[in-house]
């Protein structure tokens, strides 16, 4: 059994060394460090991109525009925070009847990169298309050429598209709208089966990517109506590969948007706290991790070290796990980091003091220790469970600087967990049991 625990805690080690050499930052806290840490830092330790957007809200009801611009800076957000873990700071402002939608990107300081992020500011529009006779010239016979009707269908009334597969596997695109958008839908269906319906984004032929297909032109992406479509679901098939069926769904999506925005500011703003701040953060939390290391090793003598030892190889784990998943590391996630340290020290709390409840009645250590590791098992995996509860309802239910505490707050509790039972659990069995008395 103990040759079975060397051998795992080695392997532990060694991904230890390795996750040390993975985050290890390239310059000395004293230098500017924000220039070298391994992870993406938040709006608040190193700047970002401002942008400003202006929402077209002259086709929106009164009644319905506090809704309209809430759910814009929701569609925004998902766009720049597909996971939660980038932390933009959109907020919504209103002048008069003016609606403005800020966004502030952390560590983006190249502002064409933050408008791609964002995207283009997407308008979906339909239009029908009919044939019309061009009258011959002197130059020129006659011929047909595409009369383009815009449609009063847009992307105000898409609920969303996704990508599905027909039986023999072709890529299909399914796109549903909502009820007032089903009815105009199905009229235009109605008056044009056997015809195109043209697809447009920002004036744009919605699958073209040079950004020379205007509104007029005759090169159009527009799927054929084979008979009238009721209920408010569509498929366009005939796509040519998965790839242009996926473009197809993100366009879509991107200009499901219920009113119109463009952009009119952008800037660079500098970091809100600064170098000086951050270096202090990362500095207080070193002295702080040793200050508890000292008083585990102090109070619990042989078993505190073991514990700093613990302690040290879920930090390093729980470092490497941030840079792995891109977490932005702004001061509220280093908040949940710094709180998830205490929990994996409370976890050894727990086991230490069973532990010297099971030394006192006069057992061995090695079956004292078992006791003390089951004993407080149970209280440390209920407490552990409100915790990682509470974070996966703070990170599905709220946005930006607190979605990003409870990720990292997440993180740490989970390999705290690995760590304060497993790690601790073998080094004590190999090391601190090897005199049984």
């Amino acid at each position: 059994m103990k040759a079975k625990n060397i051998s795992w805690l080695v392997l532990v080690l060694i991904l230890t060394v390795l996750s040390v050499f993975f985050v290890y930052p390239k310059a000395p806290i004293g230098g500017y460090i924000s220039q070298y840490m391994p992870w993406k830092l938040g709006l608040d330790l190193v700047g970002g991109s401002y942008l400003v957007y202006e929402v077209d809200m002259s086709n929106v009801a009164s009644t319905d525009r506090d809704s309209v611009i809430n759910g814009l800076r929701d569609v925004i957000e998902k766009r720049v925070n597909m996971f939660g873990v980038a932390e933009p700071r959109i907020t919504t402002s209103r002048a008069g009847e003016n609606y403005r939608l800020n966004v502030e990107l952390a560590g983006i300081k190249d502002i064409n990169q933050a408008i791609n992020q964002i995207g283009a500011t997407p308008f979906l529009q339909f239009a029908e298309v009919s044939q019309v006779d061009v009258p011959a010239t002197a130059t020129t016979t006659a011929t047909k050429a595409q009369k383009l009707s815009l449609t009063e269908l847009d992307g105000r009334y898409i609920k969303g598209a996704q990508l599905t597969l027909s039986d023999l596997g072709q890529p299909l695109v399914s796109i549903e709208f909502n009820d007032e958008g089903a009815k105009i839908f199905e009229a235009i269906t109605a008056r044009n089966i056997q015809k195109p319906l043209a697809i447009f984004l920002d004036g744009l032929s919605i699958i073209d990517t040079n950004g020379d297909k205007k509104i007029d032109s005759n090169d159009l992406y527009a799927p054929t109506i084979e008979e009238r479509i009721p209920g408010g679901r569509a498929q366009i098939s005939g796509i040519r590969d998965v790839k242009e069926a996926q473009l197809l769904v993100e366009r879509f999506n991107a200009g499901a948007l219920p009113a119109p925005i463009k952009l009119i500011n952008q800037q660079t703003v500098s970091a809100s706290l600064g170098q000086d701040s951050l270096q202090k953060t990362i500095l207080a939390g070193i002295w702080g991790t040793l200050a508890v290391m000292l008083f585990m090793m102090i109070y619990y003598h042989g078993l505190g070290f073991f514990a700093s030892i613990a302690l040290f190889i879920y930090i390093a784990l729980s470092l490497a796990v941030f840079k792995v998943f891109n977490v932005t590391m702004s001061l509220a996630g280093i908040a949940g980091f710094v709180l998830s340290i205490g929990m994996a020290v409370d976890a050894n709390v727990l086991i230490f003091e069973r532990t010297r409840e099971e030394m006192k009645k006069g057992l061995q250590k090695s079956t004292s220790l078992d006791e003390g590791f089951r004993r407080a098992w149970t209280s440390i995996r209920d407490s552990n469970l409100t915790t990682i509860l509470t974070t996966i309802i703070l990170y599905n239910f709220t946005s930006g600087f607190v979605k990003g505490f409870a990720l990292t707050l997440l993180i740490g509790v989970l390999v705290s967990m690995f760590t304060a039972i497993s790690v601790t659990r073998n080094l004590l069995r190999i090391f601190y049991t090897k005199n049984n008395h």
